[in-house]
């Protein structure tokens, strides 16, 4: 009987809900990160090409 009462104490509780989102989260980034890494390299690289070209010019 003791065992039922903390096990519905334990569902209860929400303390834990933070860390499970903050999960779910850091899920959804990395999985859109694998989706668009294609693009997000080519603007990557874009970018470093235009910072070489007008640091080459002073």
């Amino acid at each position: 009987m003791n065992n039922l009462k903390n096990f519905t104490q334990f569902i209860g509780e929400e303390e834990g809900m933070g860390t499970v989102e903050i999960i779910l989260i850091i899920v959804v980034l990395v999985g859109l990160v694998i989706i668009f890494k294609g693009q997000i390299v080519s603007i990557v690289n874009s970018l470093f090409e235009k910072i070489t070209d007008r640091t080459g010019k002073f």
